[in-house]
Order: C-alpha cells, then sequence, then structure tokens
C-alpha cells in the first residue's frame, strides 16, 4: 500500500498558516485518489519527536566509519537514528510544510535533516563521482510560509535561505520529483485571504499530479 509522510515543521498546530495548508493539499490529495494509501504524521516540535545526534551518536557515527566497536550508550544513540531514518525511507511520498525562520528552516526541521542525511542511508559517495542520492522514485511537496518575505521585494524586507536550501537537500538525496508552493506573504499583506486562496488553488492541482504519482484512493490516517 502506497504511503505519505506529513512532516509538519510549524509549533503553531491551529494558528499555523502552513499546516492548514498542508491539511488542504491532503484532502485534495484524498478526493482525487484511486487506491487507498496511508498517512503518517510526524510533528517535529512535539516533545520526544526527534532523538538528540550530539557527542554520543556523532562518536557512534564515527566508530562505524573506522571499524570501531560501538560502546552500548553509542549503540542506543545510533539505533535511535536509524529509527528516523527508517520512518522517511519507509515512505512513497512527502508533504512538507516549511514556516521561515529568520530566513532559514526550523531547527528542528535542520536536526530531522541531520539525524537522516547518513551515508550510505539517503546518499552514497564516490570519491572519482561525487556524492549520489539514494532516495530515488519518491515525490515530494513542500510548502513554504513566510510573514514578510515574498520574492521579488527589497533585500531589506529579508532573503530567502529557507526554501533554497530545502530544495537543495531534497535533490542531494534523490528526491528529484518535488514540487514548492510559496504561501507569502501572511503578515504584511493586504490581500492575504487572495493569496491564500491562490496557494490552496496551486495546490489542489498539485494533488491531481500528486494523487496519481502515489496511486492513492481513500486516506488512512494514523
Amino acid at each position: 500500500m502506497p504511503s505519505i509522510l506529513h512532516i509538519n515543521a510549524s509549533p503553531r498546530y491551529a494558528n499555523s498558516d502552513s499546516l492548514r495548508l498542508a491539511r488542504h493539499f491532503i484532502d485534495s490529495v484524498q478526493a482525487a485518489a484511486t487506491e487507498t494509501f496511508e498517512l503518517e504524521t510526524l510533528n517535529l516540535f512535539d516533545d520526544g519527536a526527534l532523538p538528540a545526534f550530539g557527542r554520543t551518536a556523532a562518536a557512534a557515527k564515527m566508530a562505524i566509519f573506522t571499524g570501531q566497536d560501538q560502546t552500548p550508550d553509542q549503540i542506543a544513540a545510533w539505533e535511535s537514528a536509524r529509527a528516523v531514518f527508517d520512518q522517511f525511507a519507509a515512505a512513497d511520498a512527502y508533504v512538507f510544510n516549511i514556516p521561515m525562520w529568520n530566513s532559514g528552516v526550523p531547527y528542528v526541521l535542520k536536526q530531522w535533516i541531520d539525524i537522516i542525511t547518513q551515508p550510505g542511508w539517503s546518499f552514497g559517495f564516490d570519491p572519482e563521482k561525487g556524492y549520489t542520492g539514494l532516495m530515488e522514485g519518491k515525490h515530494a511537496l513542500a510548502i513554504h510560509s513566510s510573514g514578510v518575505y515574498a520574492p521579488g521585494v527589497p533585500a531589506a524586507f529579508g532573503s530567502d535561505f529557507s526554501s533554497t536550501f530545502f530544495a537543495d537537500w531534497l535533490n542531494f538525496v534523490g528526491i528529484e520529483d518535488a514540487t514548492h508552493i510559496r504561501f507569502a506573504p501572511t503578515v504584511l499583506n493586504a490581500d492575504v485571504d487572495g493569496t491564500r486562496r491562490a496557494a490552496e488553488n496551486e495546490l489542489s492541482d498539485a494533488a491531481l499530479l500528486f494523487a496519481g504519482k502515489v496511486g492513492a484512493l481513500e486516506l488512512i490516517s494514523d
């Protein structure tokens, strides 16, 4: 059964513009689908959603690379990281809602990316050919929101290192079939409702293609 992993990178939940748009998109996929699929949502800001990847996990990683034995604590840390990657790898497609924080992605999204982006897991490396993404054949839809920044605004109104970083990361791990939709600005906007409707229309159109790729009919949420 095809599966979609929804990554919610906002802590605002009911008050989150990006999360509301993600749910609109998922509902649109449900309406357009032709086969059953599973949905799993990972709320990155929930307590305990992600394991720490600090000194112990880094040492565990280096022990593997250098052929050394891991300590029990290192084994536990590496297994915790692997569980996060396994959840990511098991999905056929992804929906991300990403609010811009200080011109970049929220720190928990970066933490999630740093946990799962490991050699031999999401990418490979050849000394002569360089990096190769290992997540080929998967599909992604990313919703980017920002309060003040919007494409074309003067530099005094912000910069976007969020969507550019995220698009580059998707490509790095091999997810080349990715759609990016923006809702901005959400604050400095005299017609925010019109901007929201435009984003919703884009998402509804994207859902038709997304549903065809995933091959889904009925949404089953856990």
